[in-house]
């Protein structure tokens, strides 16, 4: 696979959800530090996600916030 985004973090999916229209996917990238995404029902299956599968969350953003209390 080749990509040009920099902001690629691969890891396992720990957890599916899925619902009629869309599934969220939680992908563990470290030890305890995970992603969640929401994709279409349609492209998780396109991709035969499953838990436990090897896979790589892509981050595309023009800008990340960063807040304190």
């Amino acid at each position: 696979m080749k990509i040009s985004a920099r902001n690629v973090l691969s890891g396992t999916v720990k957890a599916m959800h899925e619902g009629p229209v869309t599934t969220e996917v939680t992908v563990e990238v470290a030890p305890g530090i995970e992603v969640v995404s929401t994709i279409t029902a349609g492209s998780a299956k396109n991709l035969n996600l499953k838990v436990g599968a090897k896979v790589h969350a892509v981050i595309k953003a023009s800008s990340v916030m960063i807040a304190t209390d």
